[in-house]
C-alpha cells in the first residue's frame, strides 16, 4: 500500500469522502484550495525524522535544517492531512495511532526517493557509456582519429560518436556533449576552453612548384592556380586583407570542403590554403612565401555544456582531450 492510499484512508475516515466526490486531477482540492496539486516530499522526510528522533531537535540535527523548520512541516502535514500525528511533551514527541499508520508507507515512499537518487548518482559518477563529439571536419578527419585511439586505451569503457561537420553543433540542444571549434561559443551556459592556434599557410606539392614559375613575391600568387572555397568568403576576404581584391573566379578549384582543398593540393592542382597540421603529413607539400604571406592562425575551443561539472564520463573525455589537442596542433 502507497502512502497516498493510506492517505486517501485518512481521508475517508475523517471527512468520510470516497473518490467519487474527490478532484482526481487534485486529491487535496477539498482540504485547502492553495495546496498545490501532488505530495511534498520534505514534508514526508521531516515526519519521518521526528518519528524516528522523537524530537523537533532531534529530527533538525538529522535532516540539517532548523528546528522551527521541522515543526512547520510537521504542522503542514498534519493541516494537509486533517490529523494529529504527533503529541507534543515535556520530553518530545509522541505518535499518535494515525502517525504510526503513516509510519510504513512513508518508509516505502523514502526507499523510493533514496533508489532514485542513487540512480541518477550512479549515471553521472560512471565513465562508461556513449559521448558525442562534433568537430570540422580536417579536424574530425586529420586530428581526432589518433588522439581517440589514445583515449581508446586510457577510457576502455567510452564509445564516441563523432560528428564530421563544419557545421556549428548546438550543444544547448545536446545534438553533441562535446565540441572542437575555431570559433569561441557565446552561450552563456556553455563552458569553453582554448586549448591553442592553428597555424595556416599556403601551401603546393613540389610536382606543381616544378611546372610552374617561382613564387617570391606576394602578387605571384595571382599568377597561379589558385584552390580556394565556394561560398566561404574567408579566403577571399584573406587576399582582400593583404591588398589584392580578387573574385571567385581566381580559383581554378573551389569547394567548401577543406580536405578536398587539401586532397587538390597533394594532386598538384594548385596552391591552396591549409592548416600547417595537415602539410606536416605529407612531406612532398611545401609552403610558399613563408616570409611574406602571413595568415593569422585560428584558435582552436574546446565546447562542452555545464554538465560536465556532474558527468564524470564528459569530464573524462574533455580532459583528455584539452591535454591531447595541444601536441598536435
Amino acid at each position: 500500500m502507497s502512502l497516498l492510499d493510506v492517505i486517501d484512508g485518512v481521508i475517508v475516515e475523517n471527512f468520510g469522502l470516497h473518490h467519487n466526490c474527490i478532484n482526481v486531477d487534485n486529491p487535496y482540492a477539498f482540504m485547502n484550495t492553495s495546496a498545490p496539486p501532488g505530495f511534498d516530499w520534505s514534508l514526508v522526510r521531516s515526519f519521518l525524522a521526528a518519528l524516528d528522533q522523537g524530537s523537533l531537535l532531534g529530527a533538525a540535527r538529522t535532516l540539517r535544517m532548523s528546528q522551527p523548520t521541522v515543526g512547520r512541516h510537521i504542522a503542514e502535514l498534519e493541516s494537509q492531512l486533517g490529523v494529529v500525528l504527533f503529541e507534543r511533551t515535556g520530553r518530545g514527541l509522541v505518535p499518535t495511532a494515525m502517525a504510526l499508520q503513516l509510519a510504513e508507507a512513508a518508509r516505502g515512499m523514502e526507499a523510493g526517493a533514496l533508489q532514485l537518487a542513487r540512480t541518477l548518482s550512479g549515471a553521472q559518477t560512471q565513465t562508461s557509456g556513449t559521448v558525442r563529439i562534433t568537430a570540422s571536419v580536417p579536424v574530425a578527419v586529420q586530428l581526432l582519429p589518433p588522439v581517440l585511439a589514445r583515449m581508446r586505451q586510457a577510457l576502455p569503457d567510452i564509445q564516441v560518436e563523432l560528428v564530421s561537420s563544419n557545421q556549428v553543433s548546438n550543444l544547448l540542444r545536446r545534438e553533441a556533449d562535446i565540441a572542437v571549434r575555431m570559433v569561441r561559443p557565446d552561450q552563456a551556459s556553455l563552458v569553453a576552453k582554448k586549448i591553442g592556434d592553428v597555424g595556416l599557410g599556403a601551401y603546393a606539392h613540389r610536382s606543381y612548384l616544378a611546372r610552374h614559375s617561382p613564387l617570391r613575391q606576394l602578387t605571384d600568387l595571382l599568377q597561379q592556380d589558385l584552390i580556394g572555397s565556394d561560398t566561404d568568403p574567408s579566403i577571399l576576404q584573406g587576399f582582400t586583407a593583404v591588398g589584392f581584391p580578387v573574385s571567385r573566379e581566381a580559383f581554378a578549384l573551389r569547394s567548401d570542403d577543406f580536405i578536398v582543398q587539401w586532397q587538390a593540393v597533394r594532386a598538384g592542382l594548385g596552391v591552396g590554403f591549409c592548416a600547417d597540421y595537415l602539410a606536416r603529413t605529407d612531406v612532398d607539400v611545401v609552403r610558399v612565401l613563408p616570409g611574406l604571406l602571413k595568415i593569422p592562425p585560428l584558435p582552436m575551443w574546446l565546447a562542452v555544456h555545464r554538465e560536465i561539472r556532474t558527468n564524470r564520463r564528459i569530464r573524462a573525455v574533455y580532459d583528455f582531450l584539452a591535454e591531447a589537442l595541444p601536441r598536435v596542433i
